[in-house]
């Protein structure tokens, strides 16, 4: 059994990342990390468990219509950030990644955001044990128990369902959008708003803490990328050339320089990634910096659910860039102004403007401290339910379908999902433990 499981978890990691489990693959260090971080990068592992019937839904699941999907729905890829990518200053809590987005079933988002409350939970303990590794923890501060993941997990679904309740009675609220945060609440997510909005265009920590900020220098003569080894890696002529000539037409205002991005996110870590400094031609001043944005060109890959249901809906036979774009501006109340796809070298890029401001959330954000233990974690949970709810029902512009069904047929299974979704977590940690143990084998 456990050879066989094993098998299948090393097949599933080189069907993506195209090498078998190694420590020697970033993307493979950062997911030994804990079973968490293991669920992050290895999304295909969860559709592929649907597929072999690992993982099975309630029949009450079949009625509700596909829509655009997240495909990769956790906890940490929900967060703050303003919308239209860089050109708005509207800071709002939503859905962050759309990296595996498709059309496909409600339900994948739904359980696979279930078993990461459970997940995060898990991380924290774990890190307070010494089990797990985790930089920047408090591990004096208290995490949730387990009867408080359950009750987290019930407030997200019950709070999705009410939000399609919700539109079926008013199509017009899927404009909606979770843009401040109440100090009433007992969360950390006031600390992050307040971060996030200080970021922002015209913040106070524009200039020094924003992404912008974060990655560029300005000396009141020059301008561009700074020199970080770590996170940026300079172009030669040639290449820099080849990538202006192929990306220029998609980019909105001049491009000033460009970087290759290394290392970055936990599902695509081993992508090509660019960065293009935009804004005004020289001369530049400290007024033109504010008006410079940062555009991400990232190489994409298949969307994890389509590798094992390829036939659910036509639209994802679009390369993988254009249905990541076509499904972000359809789940985005305001989708970022600088959305596109370009083929590139034989490969699909990605073409969207970096948020200015975005501020993820980890587990320990969510999962630890007095305020978790009091009620931020069901807080979060309820926001998440909210935001995907809206995201879901904003597949669908003409009508209502979804919603009516979506909040019918949830209620009769939260109980079985939430169950289904715990046992899952604990197949999760075993198949972390299997994971760890294949990449000490093959350093």
């Amino acid at each position: 059994m456990t050879k066989s499981r094993l098998q299948r978890i090393s097949d599933e990691i080189m069907l993506i990342d195209g090498h078998a489990p190694t420590r020697t693959l970033a993307k493979h260090a950062k997911m030994q990390s804990s079973p968490f971080v293991f669920y992050r990068g290895s999304a295909q592992l969860f559709y592929a468990d649907i597929k072999a019937g690992l993982i099975n839904f309630p029949k009450e699941c079949d009625a509700i219509p596909l829509t655009s999907v997240m495909g990769d729905c956790h906890t940490s890829n929900f967060g703050f950030l303003t919308e239209e990518g860089s050109h708005g200053d509207t800071v709002i809590f939503s859905p962050n990644d759309f990296d595996d987005a498709c059309v496909g079933k409600a339900q994948w988002d739904v359980l696979r955001y279930l078993t990461s409350l459970h997940l995060a939970q898990i991380h924290c303990r774990g890190v307070v044990q010494g089990k797990y590794a985790c930089d920047n923890i408090d591990i004096t501060k208290p995490v949730v128990s387990h009867q408080q993941v359950v009750n987290a997990q019930y407030a997200f679904i019950e709070q999705y369902v009410e939000t399609c309740s919700r539109v079926v009675e008013n199509a017009g609220l899927i404009n909606q959008a979770v843009d401040y945060c109440p100090d009433a609440v007992p969360s950390k997510l006031n600390k992050l708003y307040r971060k996030a909005k200080a970021r922002s265009a015209g913040g106070e920590d524009f200039t020094s803490k924003s992404a912008l900020a974060k990655a560029v220098h300005f000396d009141g003569k020059t301008l561009g990328f700074k020199a970080n080894s770590e996170k940026f890696s300079t172009l030669s002529g040639e290449e820099y050339a080849t990538l202006l000539e192929a990306f220029a037409p998609y980019m909105d205002d001049s491009v000033v320089d460009i970087v290759k991005r290394l290392d970055a996110g936990t599902g695509s870590v081993n992508m090509a990634r660019y960065y293009f400094l935009v804004g005004p031609a020289k001369p530049h001043s400290s007024t033109s910096f504010a008006h410079c944005h940062i555009v991400e060109v990232k190489q994409q890959r298949v969307a994890a659910p389509i590798h094992y249901f390829p036939d659910i809906n036509p639209v994802n036979r679009l390369n993988a860039a254009h249905l990541t774009a076509r499904c972000q501006r359809r789940m985005q109340r305001k989708p970022d102004l600088v959305l596109d796809e370009v083929k590139f070298e034989n490969a699909h890029y990605l073409v969207r403007s970096r948020h200015h401001a975005k501020v993820g959330i980890d587990p320990q954000d969510i999962a630890m401290g007095n305020k978790a233990i009091n009620g931020g974690f069901e807080y979060f949970a309820e926001l998440c339910g909210y935001s995907l709810a809206l995201a879901h029902c904003r597949g669908d512009r003409r009508s209502t379908r979804f919603a009516s069904s979506a909040s019918t047929s949830f209620p009769q299974v939260k109980s079985l999902l939430v169950k289904i979704a715990n046992l899952y977590a604990e197949q999760v940690v075993d198949d972390h433990s299997l994971f760890t143990g294949e990449l000490h084998r093959n350093c």
